[in-house]
């Protein structure tokens, strides 16, 4: 018997049945929601801080790299522009339909607040609210973008200056040509050493979704969905209407594609999403998804970065009007025509707002402060504002991979065969071609 015959019948037996990266997200959810349940029924003080921690140091090793990985994101997709053709066309598009996917998720978005009425029967009075630490104003929100220093931005994490600085030396970077090319080098290296790293903490999610579940039902329970169970069945009828109804209903419509095949694609993205609740913590991850769906990966670096700060269409569409309707009805304030188009507007033009961290406080607030209501309305929402906000940040991340797959098939450069074949999960790295070919020659 050959040598490369007895490697090829031993290899089978030595190897270890590898788990799919989504059952271990299940996984670790079951596990987290019995955790909860016991550390909460049985009053076990020493899971409850371990469930605790172990949620915490998750998000925060994500969070560890957002704003280095935001500023060298933004840098090298706006250079990467040069290397496609119809550059402007194509990231007009891309804004574009933003807006428009916007636009319709918000309308979903007041269209069941005014059909359920969420404020009405809730038990909640406008004593049960507090004013946030943290509010957004228009003022605030435009003064805002530009830093003061170039140095605060990154220890506040204040992404939206982040994106600011990023796109400002990227277009000088464009603008002195060559000369810039030693520090685009650089920066992608930089880049790559980042999304290096962050795959490794994305590796660790199936850990940190028992700890992120187990904490959430340790200190919220069960007891308060009750006087916010309209509420919370909107927020999530909603984003599953614009994820599992929108959505498919554009790629069939306007791209003329299957809609099975994106979601087999992008499926990674959003389950991790839902566990993470954080779009930038996502993005290598919805990057990786949408070059898998068929989208070129020079157009991708820049679409996929854009619009994980500024594509929110669960937190900065849905879940701002249908809070704003459930706050006046709470604090007994009418709301108009005039009303519900501010509530669009902000959605459209302020989604930057939420750049692209856990949870929406600054978008809700620059809503209600917009439309005159009670900014004490915010603090009806924060207990409840974790499990929301899994949902939401899903639909955000769906939308940011699907807007490039629609880009990308109207301007005739989707790859539609790879767009047919996206089922393969892409936490998985392969290997070079090139690699792959020593490797089997070394083995044989």
């Amino acid at each position: 018997m050959s040598a490369s015959a007895s490697a090829t019948e031993a290899k089978p037996s030595s190897r270890i049945p590898k788990i799919p990266f989504w059952a271990q997200i299940v996984a670790g959810l079951v596990l987290g929601v019995l955790l909860g349940w016991l550390a909460r029924s049985q009053d076990i003080g020493w899971l409850k801080e371990t469930l605790g921690q172990v949620g915490g140091i998750f998000i925060q090793l994500l969070k560890l790299a957002v704003a280095p990985l935001v500023f060298f994101a933004i840098l090298v997709s706006i250079t990467n522009l040069r290397k496609v053709n119809n550059a402007a066309r194509l990231a007009a598009q891309t804004l574009v339909w933003f807006m428009i996917t916007s636009l319709i998720a918000v309308a979903i978005g007041l269209a069941i607040g005014l059909i359920t009425s969420p404020g009405s029967g809730s038990g909640l009075t406008p004593a049960d609210g507090k004013a946030p630490e943290h509010q957004g104003s228009w003022i605030d929100f435009l003064t805002g973008i530009v830093p003061t220093d170039v140095i605060t931005p990154f220890t506040e994490l204040n992404v939206l200056q982040i994106v600011f600085m990023a796109a400002v030396a990227g277009i000088a970077a464009l603008k002195l040509g060559e000369k810039a090319q030693p520090i685009l080098t650089l920066s992608e290296s930089i880049l790559e050493l980042l999304q290096k790293a962050l795959w490794w903490v994305i590796l660790l999610a199936p850990i940190g979704t028992a700890g992120l579940i187990g904490r959430a039902i340790v200190n919220y329970g069960w007891d308060l969905l009750g006087q916010y169970a309209t509420f919370t069945i909107d927020i999530y009828v909603g984003c599953a209407l614009v994820l599992f109804g929108v959505y498919p209903l554009l790629l069939a419509t306007v791209a003329k594609l299957n809609p099975v095949q994106f979601f087999k694609g992008a499926w990674p993205a959003i389950q991790l999403a839902f566990v993470s609740r954080s779009s930038v913590g996502t993005m290598p991850v919805t990057q990786r998804v949408t070059e898998r769906l068929g989208v070129p990966k020079e157009y991708a670096s820049f679409a996929v970065p854009f619009g994980a700060t500024t594509k929110m269409d669960g937190c900065a569409a849905i879940y701002p009007a249908i809070s704003a309707i459930f706050i006046a009805q709470i604090f007994d304030v009418q709301l108009g025509i005039k009303e519900y188009l501010l509530i669009a507007f902000v959605s459209v033009i302020g989604s930057a707002a939420t750049a692209g961290l856990t949870g929406a406080t600054v978008m809700l607030t620059l809503t209600l402060s917009t439309l005159g209501l009670p900014l004490e309305g915010v603090g009806l929402l924060m207990a409840i504002d974790p499990i929301l906000d899994m949902m939401r940040t899903a639909t955000n991340v769906a939308g940011q991979a699907l807007v490039p797959v629609l880009v990308s098939a109207r301007e005739k450069i989707l790859d539609l065969t790879a767009y047919e074949n996206a089922s393969a999960s892409p936490i998985e790295e392969k290997q070079p071609a090139a690699v792959q070919e020593k490797a089997v020659a070394a083995a044989a």
